[in-house]
Formats: C-alpha cells, structure tokens, sequence
C-alpha cells in the first residue's frame, strides 16, 4: 500500500485494513506482522523519529503492546492486529511531523498519543482481550522466573498495567496485586521501556510508632518494604537487586520525599496506599511525568490512620473512577492465593462487618 503524497507504504503478512479504519469495527484478536515503510529514506528525520536509544519507538511499543524492530526506513511490528494496525498508523503520522520537527521529544510522543484517543481504543482492545484469551495465557517475563496469573481479575490487572498509565489495584491481602506490580515493573525494566523503578510507602504502619524506630526516615520505613524486596529477589536475585540498587536503578523511597520531584520513564509502585491521606494521594498522583507507569495499591479495609481521617485511597476513587487513561482493578476473596484459610478470614470479617460489627477504618 502506498500513499502518493507521502510515499508511505505498508505490508502485512495478514490481511489488513487501510491505515485510516477504525480498529474497533474488528473484534477478533489475530497476531499479524506489519512492516511500514516511510519514504523519503532521510536518515535525519528517521533519527528524529525513533529518538536518542530508539526511546520514542519503545514508549509507542509500551503504550501500544507491541514489538517494533527497524532497519532503515523499514519497520516491522508485530502484535495483536488492532494494536498493530494503529501503531503502523501512528508511525506514519509522527513521520510526517518530522517534515517540520528537526526532534521529536518523548512528551510530544506522549501528547501526541494522548491526542490520537489511543487511551480509548487500548481500553475496549483490553477487554476483548481479556474476555477472549484464557488467562492461565498471560505471563509476566522477568529474567529468573515467569509469573502466570490466576483467573481473570489478575489477567485484566496485568493488561491493564500494560496498557495504562496509572493503574490502582484495590483489595484483600493474599490477592497478588502488589507481586504482580513489581513483576510487571521488573519486565519493564529489564525490556528498557523505563529507566529504573521507584518503590514507595507511606510511613504509617498499624499502631507503630516509627519516631522509636534506628535511623533515619528511609531506615525506618525500610523493613516495612520487605514484600516489595522479597519480590524483587524472586525475580531479579538478591545479587542483581542489590547492585540495582547502588546504581539507583531501583530507588526505594517514603512517600514524603516524593514532594517537589517529576518522575520521568520510571516504574513507580505506591504500596499500602490506603494510609495516604488526600493531600499525600494527589500529590503523588502529580508527581508522574511523561514515559513513567504508576500502580497504587491498598486495601480500604485496613487503614492505619487517625480517626475521623479520610483515606486518599478511598477517596481517589470518587474523585478519578472516570478519567480516561486511569484504570481500577477490584479484587475480592476469591482472587486470594494464599492458604485457602485466608479467603475464610477475608469473607468472615467482610460478612461481620456487614452485620453490624463496629468497623472502625471503613471509608474514612
């Protein structure tokens, strides 16, 4: 196919629709390859293109789920066939802007995304995918080990990760919504779609009092982090995380020193979010900047706060359920893939409190 006015051409090893289609009048999730070719060969607008390192092809690989390899004018991606389809598309278009752009910057590939209504169309592809895949199908890929998901509330988690820009995963303990945040943030890091990953916590902690806590914040709050670090250990070994870690590849952080920063192609994991106050949860919320991944987790049925105080996690969700762009997963008892006694626990404080047990942490 090819384009008289801008010598762009596409070939597919499946049959396609125009570049300009809806991919949404077509439902079925078939794999395809795609390779694009963008004419004048300019090596200058091609370097615009792709960016320093290939970082603007790997943000469109990121947000779109797919794989896109060069050579040349040449581009070849492969993936879902919807996703590849408006991928080829945006290529082409962020092609043309390179006639009057000597550069093309990461946050005008992330505004250009964000005008295209990518956001949209990702969203209803998630959810055929989701209905369609089985999700014993949906793998985690990290260097040591593959992490599988179990049913279909992590399977739409882990795609929505992929597929959104900040994702909240809200539930019970025992429901894998912080190890598939970290296994999903360690798959990025090691596919260099973010730069580094940033592990963050608020510093209150059931009735502790960390003022009697050795050392300073960042010690203190520490050893509240271990199920992140034990995460990260299963999937990156001890050695590897260690090193990260030196290297600031990996940045564990109290959720205090976040104000005034703008986080930049990373992976940020805010864990046990319901003990953020409103104030604390917006201000983490703006503190995104372009290229980077958030995911907040928490559960509203365990919050730590002073009494009469509003969780910022209970109330972001008023306050953002209808953003677009901005995901929530709700996990339940069922999802529990601990001891089968803990989905009991989880149900049998659930059924107490609904029969009238005093629940004094519940939508405050």
């Amino acid at each position: 196919m090819s384009d008289p006015d801008t010598g762009l051409r596409a070939e597919t090893t499946a049959e396609a629709s125009p570049a300009n289609a809806d991919p949404r009048a077509d439902s079925r999730i078939v794999p395809l390859n795609s390779t694009i070719t963008v004419e004048p060969n300019d090596s200058h607008r091609l370097a615009a293109l792709c960016g320093p390192y290939d970082q603007n092809l790997k943000h469109l690989e990121k947000r779109l789920g797919v794989h896109i390899r060069n050579r040349g004018n040449r581009f070849q991606i492969s993936g879902g066939e919807r996703r590849v389809r408006a991928a080829g598309a945006l290529i082409q278009e962020l092609y043309l802007q390179t006639r009057d752009q000597a550069e093309i910057e990461p946050d005008m590939v992330h505004l250009f995304l964000q005008e295209s209504g990518v956001d949209a169309l990702l969203a209803d592809i998630s959810r055929d995918e989701v209905r369609e895949h089985d999700p014993q199908e949906i793998l985690v890929r990290t260097t040591r080990k593959m992490v599988r998901v179990r049913g279909g509330n992590q399977a739409g988690y882990v795609t929505a990760v992929r597929e959104h820009d900040i994702n909240f995963g809200i539930g019970p303990a025992g429901t894998g919504k912080t190890y598939l945040a970290v296994a999903c943030a360690v798959e990025a890091l090691e596919s260099h779609r973010v730069a580094r990953i940033i592990l963050v916590r608020p510093a209150v902690e059931a009735g502790e009092k960390l003022g009697f806590l050795p050392g300073d914040l960042a010690q203190k709050i520490d050893p509240y982090l271990r199920p992140l670090y034990d995460a990260l250990y299963e999937m990156m070994g001890t050695e590897k995380v260690t090193k990260a870690i030196e290297r600031n590849l990996i940045e564990v952080a109290p959720l205090a020193y976040m104000r005034g920063r703008t986080l930049n192609n990373a992976f940020i994991i805010l864990d046990e979010s319901q003990n953020t106050t409103i104030e604390q949860m917006k201000m983490f919320l703006t503190r995104i900047g372009f290229g980077s991944n958030a995911v907040i987790t928490g559960d509203i049925t365990q919050i730590d706060l002073p009494r009469g105080q509003e969780s910022g996690l209970v109330h972001v969700r008023r306050v953002l359920k209808d953003i677009e762009g901005i995901h929530f997963t709700h996990f339940n008892s069922r999802d529990v893939v601990r001891h089968p006694l803990v989905q009991k626990i989880v149900d049998a404080y659930a059924a107490f409190q609904y029969t009238g047990g005093r629940d004094e942490s519940h939508d405050r």
